[in-house]
């Protein structure tokens, strides 16, 4: 009887083991979005029995990150999430992921080979179409299709960043907001204090403008702290930023920020894991996985409150 259940405990454990699963998850950086992004990759993942999740932040050192991935495929984890800061990385990961026969999730940053992506490969993100011109359609509105706008743009070669930054130029060649003029636009690569530095170069070279539209929320918000400290008057400024995150919304409730795109870090997370999960089981999964982006106001931020990232 003894022997038996013994037997037992070891068949089960046998069992168990063979249907762990173990995602390696690189992240780029870890700003206050991907910070939130790795979140809601842990966050969901734990609600999964028996998946494991190694976690690794490249620190911005794009080297660094691709010796991750490396690592990952040598401890022969089952499926690998990546965050790249630059989408040009992507032939490089998909070449490294692929000789190992491992599935590779693109998370947040759509990499400059998605259309020779391999079938187990695929990317969930947001479509940058919609951040940015929502972010713009609405300072056109509050504007009432006349100004003088500043940009704040994202890292150069990420492609969220060159999106967002086209999407501002076409809504302002529409009919409704052809009023308005970019003055200015400089990258201040997703960073409050970059932006800060910015803003305050603006400011100290006396331009003038009557909005702010930048690709991040914390580049609005380093932007708002640059001209809070020179007295300009909050109010007398249009400031608009996407992410949607828990200091943005802060600084909505108190007046600065005036619009600001939600980005589901959230959603992007488990949307990640599930594609894991359905690749490393030969399920089949759509090459782009897109989760919609939505307008933040003053008018709505109670909604979305309890969604802060």
């Amino acid at each position: 009887m003894k022997t038996a259940t013994l037997a037992s405990i070891a068949l089960a454990i046998s069992i168990s083991a063979a249907h762990a699963q173990t995602i390696g998850v690189s992240m780029s950086d870890l700003d206050k979005f991907r910070t939130a992004l790795l979140n809601g990759v842990v966050s969901h993942g734990q609600t999964i029995s028996g998946l494991k999740l190694v976690t690794e932040s490249a620190k911005g050192d794009n080297e660094l990150q691709k010796k991750q991935v490396q690592q990952f495929v040598a401890d022969k984890v089952d499926a690998i999430i990546v965050a790249v800061s630059d989408g040009d990385l992507g032939p490089q990961m998909t070449k490294i992921a692929a000789d190992a026969g491992i599935p590779l999730i693109y998370i947040n940053n759509v990499p400059s080979n998605l259309m020779d992506l391999p079938d187990n490969q695929v990317v969930v993100a947001s479509n940058e179409k919609e951040s940015g011109t929502l972010e713009t359609k609405q300072v056109c509105t509050l504007l009432k299709g006349k100004g003088r706008v500043v940009v704040l743009m994202g890292e150069p070669f990420h492609a969220a960043a060159r999106a967002r930054t086209q999407d501002i130029s076409d809504v302002i060649a529409t009919p409704d907001c052809k009023g308005l003029q970019i003055v200015e636009r400089q990258a201040a690569y997703w960073s409050t204090d970059y932006a800060d530095q910015q803003m305050q170069e603006w400011l100290s070279a006396d331009v003038k403008f009557d909005a702010v539209i930048a690709n991040n929320d914390e580049m609005a918000l380093g932007a708002i702290r640059a001209m809070k400290r020179n007295n300009i008057p909050m109010k007398d400024v249009v400031v608009a930023g996407v992410d949607a995150t828990d200091d943005a919304l802060a600084a909505m409730v108190a007046g600065d920020l005036d619009v600001t795109i939600l980005q589901s870090a959230v959603g992007q997370g488990a949307a990640a894991v599930d594609a894991a999960v359905k690749l490393i089981r030969k399920e089949k999964v759509p090459r782009e996985n897109n989760v919609p982006f939505e307008l933040v106001t003053p008018e709505n931020i109670a909604t979305y409150l309890p969604k802060s990232q």
